[in-house]
């Protein structure tokens, strides 16, 4: 019923309105002709937070990021019980507030509310749903930045004397050297390692590829783990025991936390690899243009976050340029 009724109104005005026009005529319609006649405000709301996911989809948004997204928006939404067009600044501030005395939430996941309603309601103004976005005078949450840790190099060498099996060896190697995402490196396959040059291309976030390399060690290790393998299965890193099925994001965490409680080592989790080798980089002087193209960050402050500059570094430099 709602689609002929969209049609019917579309075939009168064609003849009077630009293809712009036309387009945002479309948008509008979607939003305020009802499913039904009993149509409620609820259906409105998931109308707009739909066609919203369903642009994050097409800009490349990962299926965990729009589950992330949906699940945020309606919550915010449905606790204040009002169309979007109609919500306030108040309201967003009163929902955020109420929210963190409730749940005990932290600042940062205050903040990952407010950045996520943000980004929706941006988008309404944008493709003028709504005059203005209520969260644009709502401001960054200050948080307080604690210093993460990394891996020393003992602990490094440790893990590689201790993993139980190639494989295991294979990829600490791997993480240590390439600085890659966890989720890149379970998306890997055979082929995709080009031992010649000690390079692998992986698909990062928002389906981008970037180069990463790795080096002699990883290369030594990572053909022993290869040859010693009789599956067929295409993917670079495999369960132990059959099917032989590809490693999942979940198994390697395991694999690295068993490994760190029986080593007696603190966090031990893939992405800390990945903050070490950050760390290890600008520390001895790469670029911090290069590191950013190294991790695949779109902005180089989220590079600076995570690296962690050591403090015996400082302590030179303090004493070489002033005194």
């Amino acid at each position: 019923m709602k689609t002929q009724i969209i049609e019917k109104i579309e075939k009168v005005m064609q003849l009077h309105l630009s293809e712009e026009q036309m387009q945002l005529l479309h948008k509008t319609l979607i939003v305020i002709i009802p499913n039904e006649e009993n149509s409620s405000i609820e259906e409105k709301k998931l109308d707009y937070i739909q066609i919203f996911l369903a642009a994050k989809r097409v800009e490349g948004c990962s299926d965990k990021t729009i589950r992330y997204y949906e699940s945020t928006i309606k919550n915010v939404i449905y606790a204040i019980n009002k169309e979007p067009e109609r919500t306030t600044t108040d309201d967003i501030r009163l929902y955020l507030d109420e929210y963190q005395q409730k749940s005990g939430a932290s600042k940062v996941t205050i903040d990952n509310i407010r950045r996520i309603l943000s980004s929706f309601f941006a988008w309404l103004e944008d493709e003028d749903y709504i005059v203005k976005s209520p969260v644009r005078r709502i401001h960054k949450v200050k948080t307080c930045k604690t210093v993460k840790e990394t891996y020393t190099d003992e602990a490094l060498e440790i893990m590689r004397d201790s993993a139980e099996c190639i494989r295991d060896l294979a990829i600490i190697d791997i993480l240590a050297s390439t600085g890659m995402r966890v989720g890149e490196l379970v998306k890997l396959n055979k082929s995709d390692i080009d031992f010649q040059n000690r390079e692998c291309v992986v698909l990062g976030k928002g389906n981008k590829q970037r180069k990463v390399y790795f080096d002699a060690r990883t290369k030594i290790h990572l053909q022993r783990y290869l040859d010693s393998r009789g599956d067929d299965n295409e993917a670079l890193f495999v369960s132990i025991q059959k099917p032989y099925a590809r490693l999942q994001i979940s198994g390697v965490e395991i694999r690295l936390r068993e490994l760190g409680r029986k080593l007696n080592l603190i966090k031990v989790h893939p992405h800390k690899f990945r903050r070490t080798l950050a760390t290890m980089a600008i520390d001895k002087g790469m670029p911090i243009e290069q590191v950013q193209q190294l991790l695949g960050h779109q902005s180089v402050d989220t590079t600076l976050q995570y690296a962690m500059v050591n403090q015996n570094n400082v302590k030179a430099s303090h004493k070489k340029y002033i005194g």
